[in-house]
């Protein structure tokens, strides 16, 4: 394993950047197609790693033309070189959540959001400050709220499943996740505010408006050209989502009244405060669960039924002998902690990182450094990273004990919530404010699941964002 870091100390060789942008508009136009349509995003990099024998080379990024004004990024695909992106003395976090283009800031009511604010910028340290402090506050609901929400889960699985001898788990998981995060915010059920079931479609049609420039539906081939005019080449009109926003934003108005108290105290203007907020609930929290909880599942339901085993025997037995589901009996539960963690190495619930450079700088992979200019670019795609062969071992495969004992020292190289797993959110660095509760939630879950269940099959699918999960077996528990 390299120790090499993105340093100009460096003793490795230093090579120009290889790789090229291509003609204007062509370059960047046949970029995108091979990226969606021709090859796919794995096959895309792979085939420019093994063309320049590097890990860091120059490529444009979608959705180019005429979206992103400029499309040039320098790529930096392993493990070691990755880690610039999160380095925010060394890279801009201005405008870059969504990579080479910022949607319309009609999205959120005209405000930039803390997720495209730089942490040089006055106002993220006191939205971010703010999201801490209420997370914090919100810390003793988590479990029990989550429970809850869980249970009334399971039920409506088993109910699909009696019905339909399958459970299709992305619609029910999206409508679970939905309700926790609205419970958690508000203090209400959606039902009770006038939301109901509609809450996450309303967030859904929200969120494919912004990320559409970055997705493909997986159409058959001879819509693709249709599909990228309409994709990929002009954004879509934030107007489409303006009545489902406003239905959203008047819910997290009406009943988050002592949260926006808060914000105020943080000198947060009150209508600014609530659009951060529905970000965070909507974008952050509802859209990251929308792809990480199917990956979670997948991962494990693929296992197989001796890892399904070793889970329920340390659920079952730290569960009895803690008395309960509490924060100290899932910090005992190293084989859990570990399966998360693996499955957000295999399958990072975000796939991109972009950052400019502040200065000139040099940047190592593990065999040769490189030059980047300020004001250039650069874009990490993390599955490559997290599944980089110098660094973890049969790196395409869940491997549930990865991280126990010794394998805990790869943790570092975990990168999912724009930081290493081994790193903490502060309001001065850019990773995820809710890292801890994500894990949590994902340790909730498999408890929740091997308390009821000793095994289960699911068939695994791919989604334009993420994957899908679908139950084809439950065994009941046999024991608890």
């Amino acid at each position: 394993m390299s120790s090499s870091s993105s340093s100009p100390t460096s003793e490795l060789p230093l090579k120009p950047i290889p790789g090229n942008y291509g003609l204007p508009f062509f370059g960047p136009l046949m970029d995108r197609l091979n990226y969606f349509y021709f090859q796919g995003e794995e096959k895309f990099f792979q085939d420019k790693i093994n063309k320049h024998n590097s890990t860091i080379f120059k490529t444009n990024m979608p959705p180019g033309p005429f979206i992103a004004s400029n499309p040039k990024v320098t790529a930096v695909l392993d493990a070691i070189s990755f880690s610039v992106l999160l380095d925010t003395s060394k890279v801009e976090k201005l405008n870059v959540l969504d990579g080479t283009f910022l949607p319309s800031l009609s999205f959120t009511g005209g405000y930039r959001v803390c997720a495209y604010l730089d942490p040089s910028e006055p106002n993220h340290s006191s939205l971010k400050s703010f999201f801490l402090s209420l997370l914090a506050k919100k810390h003793d609901q988590f479990i029990p709220l989550f429970r809850t929400c869980l249970s009334e889960l399971f039920i409506d699985i088993e109910e699909q499943m009696s019905k339909e001898g399958e459970a299709y788990f992305n619609t029910l998981g999206d409508s679970m996740a939905f309700n926790f995060f609205f419970r958690l915010f508000c203090d209400k059920s959606p039902v009770d505010a006038q939301i109901g079931s509609k809450g996450p479609k309303l967030f859904d049609k929200w969120l494919f408006l912004q990320l559409a420039p970055l997705v493909t539906l997986g159409l058959p081939k001879f819509l693709n050209l249709a599909e990228d005019l309409l994709l990929h080449t002009f954004p879509l009109p934030s107007v489409l989502a303006k009545s489902d926003y406003q239905k959203l934003y008047d819910a997290f108005n009406n009943y988050s009244d002592s949260i926006l108290d808060e914000a105020e105290k943080f000198g947060i203007k009150r209508d600014e405060a609530c659009h951060n907020l529905v970000f965070l609930a909507g974008f952050n929290a509802y859209g990251g669960s929308k792809t990480l909880f199917p990956a979670l599942i997948k991962w494990v339901g693929l296992a197989g039924p001796k890892l399904h085993r070793q889970l329920a025997d340390e659920i079952r037995t730290i569960v009895k002998a803690e008395g309960g589901v509490t924060f100290s009996s899932l910090d005992k539960m190293v084989l859990t902690k570990s399966v998360v963690y693996e499955a957000l190495r295999i399958e990072p619930p975000v796939p991109y990182q972009y950052g400019k450079a502040k200065a000139d700088m040099v940047v190592n992979s593990h065999d040769a450094a490189f030059e980047i200019k300020k004001g250039e670019m650069i874009f990490g795609y993390q599955p490559l990273a997290t599944k980089d062969p110098r660094v973890f071992e049969n790196p395409e495969e869940f491997v549930g004990n990865r991280f126990l004992g010794e394998g805990e020292k790869l943790l570092k190289y975990v990168y999912w919530s724009n930081g290493r797993e081994t790193a903490e959110p502060t309001a001065d660095n850019k990773q995820c404010p809710g890292k801890n509760l994500v894990l949590l939630l994902c340790r909730v879950m498999l408890v929740e699941l091997f308390l009821r269940y000793d095994t289960f099959t699911i068939e695994a699918g791919k989604l334009f964002l993420g994957s899908s999960a679908t139950f084809k077996s439950l065994t009941k528990a046999t024991s608890i």
